[in-house]
């Protein structure tokens, strides 16, 4: 009973270090080694130099250096110039089309990056003065970048989705074919929400079609295919394989990182200092996931010798939920743990608890996934403590202020709550794809 009450202090022990200001990595280790005391004593160092050794053993996270790889390359190749001209083409003189441009721009972004933040990065710096300069509301601008780059934690190859495989011991292949259609859903409600508005509340000023003013539809059509057919090629090489079992997703990622250098030279982009620079980013942001990943990995552990998991267990059993409530109360911490922690360490520290639960209750664990996944992507938006606000403050302009982000998210924070509810009452559409799409492991 005595390390029973242990494993609970753990929590309020790591949330105070992260409020005195240490890095989460650092926090989550301490803890783990100091309440790892009690457990082992002397052989604390031992047990977790094992745990080190047992998380860098999981071949599934090499998948993640070469997709980062690949997304810094495309965040610096000119995809989403190419993307941003290509859309607004088509579809820049709709009901607010420059924020449907961006919102399909972020979409397509989203499938070949797998960053979260980047895609939101990429796509306000060259939405928000166009947007700005037709007049759109500040709230609307703010949401529409936001909900965007929120894409990129639902969307293959979303680095979320790796790192949950892993952690869930889950295959990569039926968490891409899972997520296809809610992303598809949330996508669309996105872009009604928009359209619907563009309706009842125009721009203030007349939208002129700079970029497709006097071209041909052959030039067009052109355009089109220098500027959408090379990343879509990619994305169906990428997740294309790894779908049809021909791929492991690290020898994906690695063809996919091939092809971002590859595109980088199509469009002009390819410059020692800009190779050298992403793979400066990408050794930066590997350090960190993993970091992360081993502390995560550290503290669930000692939380787990310490009886965590019968105290988890005994508390559902007390408060009798059926196997839906289970589901709904670890969604609720989910989101809850999203204010605090970033998406990785609120992946390692809540899987090793939620995975046993989940199949003692025999939830489907690919289903569970995707609730997770989009309940992450709504703390994501979520106020007062949204990290997509945080991205965008770094690159808004100084007349957009935080009551307007934070009304402009609201809208699409209720669409992704109108996925979760579809999800919850429709189990089929997270689990019926995978069955088609995924013929490998």
């Amino acid at each position: 009973m005595e390390t029973e009450i242990l494993s609970v202090l753990m929590f309020p022990a790591a949330i105070a270090l992260l409020l005195l200001g240490m890095p989460v990595s650092f926090s989550l280790i301490v803890v783990g080694f100091l309440f790892g005391w009690v457990l082992y004593d002397h052989r604390v160092g031992i047990q977790l130099f094992n745990i080190i050794q047992t998380t860098a053993s999981q071949f599934l996270l090499t998948a993640v250096p070469p997709f980062i790889l690949m997304g810094c390359l495309l965040e610096r190749s000119g995809i989403a110039e190419h993307l941003f001209r290509v859309v607004q083409i088509w579809v820049g003189r709709w009901p607010n089309g420059l924020a449907l441009t961006a919102m399909a721009m972020a979409t397509l972004v989203a499938a070949t990056t797998g960053i979260v933040g980047a895609v939101e990065v990429m796509i306000g710096m060259m939405a928000i003065p166009a947007m700005q300069r037709l007049g759109y509301r500040n709230d609307l601008i703010a949401g529409t970048v936001c909900a965007g780059g929120s894409l990129g934690t639902m969307i293959p190859p979303s680095l979320v989705l790796i790192v949950y495989a892993s952690v869930a011991n889950q295959s990569v292949g039926k968490l891409f074919a899972a997520a296809i259609l809610p992303a598809i859903l949330m996508v669309g409600l996105f872009m009604l929400y928009i359209a619907v508005r563009g309706v009842i509340r125009p721009p203030a000023v007349p939208y002129t079609d700079t970029e497709g003013e006097g071209m041909t539809l052959a030039g067009k059509l052109g355009l089109t295919v220098v500027g959408l057919l090379p990343p879509s090629a990619l994305i169906v090489a990428v997740l294309g394989t790894i779908l049809a079992g021909i791929a492991t997703p690290t020898e994906a990622a690695s063809v996919g990182a091939l092809g971002a250098l590859l595109l980088a030279a199509l469009y002009r982009r390819l410059t020692v200092s800009m190779v050298w620079d992403a793979f400066h980013t990408t050794v930066r942001l590997t350090s960190m996931i993993l970091m992360i990943v081993v502390a995560g990995s550290m503290f669930s552990s000692i939380f787990r010798g310490l009886g965590g998991n019968d105290v988890v267990r005994a508390l559902v059993e007390a408060i009798s939920l059926d196997s839906l409530g289970v589901v709904l109360l670890l969604l609720a911490i989910l989101f809850v743990a999203g204010f605090i922690l970033e998406w990785v360490s609120v992946l390692l520290i809540c899987l090793p608890i939620f995975v046993p639960l989940l199949d003692s209750y025999g939830v489907d664990p690919v289903w569970f996934a995707m609730l997770s996944f989009v309940m992450l992507q709504t703390s994501y938006l979520t106020p007062p403590m949204a990290p997509s606000i945080f991205y965008l403050k770094g690159i808004a302009p100084p007349d957009m202020t935080t009551r307007q982000m934070y009304i402009g998210v609201l809208p699409f924070i209720l669409c992704q709550i109108v996925v979760l509810a579809l999800l919850i009452a429709f189990p089929p559409l997270a689990t019926w794809l995978p069955t088609v799409l995924v013929t490998g492991f």
